[in-house]
């Protein structure tokens, strides 16, 4: 049987300054998700995908690539730290990843670790040069290939090749920047603590990034629930309101959070 047509994508206010203009729906595929953002994300978006370990931070990211390879718009996933072949032998586990995708070419893992050897950055730190070197890169990358979804998973590994929180700060928007420019939206994967109190590493990259999505784990009556709220989305109406979530061989699915039910961990 053949699928049905995807929705149309809806047109969505500009940011605050940019009278006139109007933004376009990067539909995430993930059901739950694009109800509670009123259609998606707005194309050209940098959104930190934040929570600790365990949370389905990359789950989500990398089913938001596959939704969109699958509606033909290439996928870029920058590993930082897992080995991409590694990646892919877990991904085969879920019914909603496609093999195809990534032999035609419409879902690519980049390691970048690979990139920096390519660059020759090889120390422990990398200077403010180095840096530059890299957000051309990537985004030569990205135009190269008409990326239009990116990953990079986790901002928060990169960072610690950083010495600065300037330095991570300008890192940060300037790639938001570049990928707006090229109409590419980006999913940046940020690793905290239930106790940070904050949604990245360094305090200062969330204030900068056009959304977040926040994935934490709560207990209840023993039994561990996987919990998301989208915290900000510029330019885009959005529900507060917190969504367990479950990561099933079909793709992640959500439901409320029960009014009432708090759970161990909660504010």
């Amino acid at each position: 049987m053949e699928s049905p047509a995807p929705p149309a994508r809806a047109p969505v206010p500009a940011r605050p300054g940019d009278t006139g203009t109007v933004l376009e729906r990067c539909i995430t595929g993930i059901e739950g998700l694009d109800n509670i953002l009123g259609g998606g994300i707005p194309r050209g978006s940098a959104v930190l995908v934040a929570g600790s370990v365990g949370t389905g931070k990359t789950t989500l990211s990398l089913e938001f690539l596959i939704r969109g390879a699958e509606r033909g718009e290439r996928s870029l996933f920058l590993s930082v730290t897992e080995a991409s072949d590694k990646l892919v032998q877990n991904l085969s586990t879920f019914e909603f990843f496609r093999t195809d995708l990534v032999v035609d070419g419409s879902l690519v893992f980049v390691d970048l670790p690979v990139i920096y050897e390519k660059l020759g950055m090889l120390g422990a730190e990398l200077s403010s040069e180095e840096l530059d070197i890299l957000l051309r890169t990537i985004r030569d990358l990205v135009r190269s290939l008409g990326v239009k979804r990116l990953v990079l998973d986790s901002l928060t590994s990169l960072g610690y090749r950083i010495r600065t929180d300037e330095q991570i700060r300008e890192f940060v928007l300037r790639l938001g920047e570049e990928m707006n420019a090229c109409g590419c939206t980006a999913l940046l994967v940020s690793e905290i603590t239930p106790t940070q109190g904050r949604y990245s590493t360094r305090g200062v990259e969330e204030a900068i990034v056009d959304g977040i999505i926040l994935l934490w784990n709560a207990r209840r009556r023993g039994d561990i629930h996987r919990v998301l709220q989208i915290i900000k989305m510029r330019g885009s109406a959005h529900s507060h309101a917190q969504y367990v979530i479950e990561l099933t061989p079909i793709g992640l699915l959500m439901t409320p959070h029960l009014k009432g039910a708090r759970s161990e961990g909660e504010d």
